[in-house]
């Protein structure tokens, strides 16, 4: 793992005031860069080849002769054959040249290697570092471990197919399209054989994928992504902030659910399972007397964290969860870093996020609000890793 320590001698060499902001050219990059424009950052986008013209020409920004951003918000798209061109050391040393600090989102770390993240991407990077390699469920201590030490409510694991009795659902990644679930739900042994052999044949999973999938409890109810920030730099008080809440769009589920049943059960067989593929994202509120309980939540993370994986979480982090019909939370997904859904308050900011702040504050902008404050106060390093 990189050090602090490696991470100081880089930093000392940093025009602290000519910061730029990098991240990978996909999932949440438009956020960051609009919130990093906002508050005065040039932005650099890391770009794959085919799929960088949304940022190096539909959001390109456009300057005036002062400086001032009349369009777009990205400054610099560079563009590689692959994402994890950024692990190059070439292109590292261009990085660090540039005072590049790297704001990482799911892109980065699914098409980078976790352990070259973590020991040779010598990059200042704002969050926590040691805290990325938690979202892949083949690790020992996932998310499921953290959320256990933090005594935090998530849906009871079946260890079993043949335990199965009641609606459950079962994760596990699509064996075409890598980064994609193959996520199905059942609410029997049978069921589970029915649909996975289903799977199977149509390609949509493989076996060593269905041998290694969880299975939990499925939480009837809405889906809430809590956008969080937590500031090393604030007191303790004030170190929590509920910035927003979003839910997805998931294809093809969404489509069948806008079909009446007796169409879905004339379906052919290939079409009858839905994928649970996530297409784009919506903002949502939550009932003021769950709000406290969302914090409590926040708080529990934090602190489990800071026991758990020094220095703890800096930053975004993102809590997946459902509420049932008692009106209790349970925790399906933790994202260690700026959530998938936070494009949705690009520009017009986070509902709860902007009443705490008295202005428009989406995820990004608060990522560039602390960056700024950090590099004003000479306290780079409590934010960076």
């Amino acid at each position: 793992m990189i050090t602090r320590d490696d991470i100081a001698g880089i930093v000392e060499n940093y025009d602290r005031m000519k910061l730029r902001v990098g991240m990978t050219a996909s999932h949440s990059a438009l956020d960051i860069c609009d919130g990093a424009i906002e508050e005065g950052f040039p932005t650099v986008a890391y770009c794959k080849e085919g799929r960088e013209k949304t940022y190096a020409k539909y959001f390109r920004s456009e300057r005036s002769s002062s400086g001032r951003v009349r369009r777009g918000m990205v400054d610099k798209a560079i563009v590689m054959p692959s994402f994890d061109g950024v692990l190059d050391p070439a292109m590292q040393q261009r990085m660090r040249d540039r005072n590049v600090v790297y704001i990482p989102n799911r892109s980065f770390t699914s098409y980078c290697d976790i352990d070259a993240i973590e020991n040779d991407f010598h990059v200042p990077m704002f969050g926590s570092r040691n805290m990325l390699r938690m979202e892949e469920r083949t690790e020992d201590q996932d998310y499921y471990w953290i959320l256990d030490k933090a005594g935090l409510p998530y849906p009871e694991a079946i260890n079993d197919p043949q335990d199965i009795d009641c609606l459950v659902i079962v994760k596990l990644h699509h064996a075409q399209k890598k980064l994609e679930r193959g996520f199905f739900t059942c609410a029997s042994y049978e069921e589970y054989v029915e649909k996975s052999q289903t799977l199977l044949k149509e390609g949509i999973i493989d076996q060593e994928s269905l041998d290694g999938a969880r299975i939990e409890r499925y939480v009837i109810g809405p889906v809430f992504n809590l956008n969080f920030f937590h500031s090393p730099l604030a007191d303790r008080d004030e170190s929590l902030e509920l910035l927003g809440v979003d839910w997805r769009f998931e294809s093809s589920l969404d489509g069948h659910v806008r079909l009446p049943a007796p169409q879905q059960m004339t379906m052919p067989a290939h079409q009858q399972i839905p994928e649970m593929t996530v297409v784009g994202h919506n903002t949502a509120t939550i009932r003021e007397s769950l709000l406290e309980t969302a914090f409590e939540l926040g708080e529990k993370f934090i602190d489990a964290a800071q026991e758990h994986y020094d220095p703890g979480v800096i930053g975004p982090f993102c809590l997946q969860t459902c509420i049932d019909k008692d009106m209790n939370y349970a925790i399906y997904d933790v994202a260690p870093r700026l959530g998938g859904g936070t494009n949705v308050h690009v520009n017009v900011g986070h509902p709860y996020g902007n009443a705490l702040w008295r202005k428009p504050m989406s995820s990004g902008r608060r990522i560039a609000m602390e960056l700024r404050r950090a590099a004003e106060q000479d306290r780079l390093l409590e934010v960076l890793t």
